[in-house]
């Protein structure tokens, strides 16, 4: 086998057309596997064998569709800093798991710093957010105190 059939969750152990048809799929999740074995010079069986690959071994989790917040209402971004009560692994757990089933939460990362957890809110407008962060967040298990940043324009927003 040669070294990219190889099994590996490291990200070092892909080869350069690995990292070539990740880079291309990341922005064009769609393309048919003939454009993409050209770009990244291989032949369509080939290509689609190290896509398949790559799925298998989970570095490509999956595919989606890119919606347009405006076209869906959802202009009003917030970045809501929470803090908890109780930072046990039990507590942490219930929070995450919580946090995974509210719609308008499109991020939620566990931070480091004077907070625990950055969360990233999508909403139609202030009001909406307003709701969303008294109501749903607020009432999440373990919330002690929210603060709120309000995003006035996105500069970039892309994934890996």
């Amino acid at each position: 086998m040669g070294r990219y059939m190889q099994d590996s969750s490291n990200a070092g152990h892909l080869d350069r057309i690995d990292r070539n048809i990740l880079r291309v799929l990341s922005t064009e999740g769609r393309i048919p596997i003939a454009e993409l074995a050209r770009r990244v010079g291989l032949s369509k069986s080939p290509a689609q064998v190290r896509m398949k690959r790559l799925q298998a071994q989970g570095y490509i989790q999956g595919f989606r569709a890119v919606l347009d917040p405006a076209k869906l209402d959802l202009n009003h971004v917030a970045f809501a800093e929470v803090k908890l009560t109780d930072t046990t692994e039990k507590a942490l757990t219930a929070f995450n798991r919580a946090v995974a089933d509210v719609h308008e939460i499109e991020e939620c990362h566990m931070i480091a710093g004077s907070f625990d957890y950055l969360i990233k809110v999508r909403t139609k407008d202030i009001q909406s957010y307003r709701r969303v962060l008294g109501e749903v967040i607020s009432a999440l298990p373990h919330v002690g105190a929210t603060s709120t940043h309000v995003s006035m324009q996105a500069v970039k927003e892309s994934g890996v």
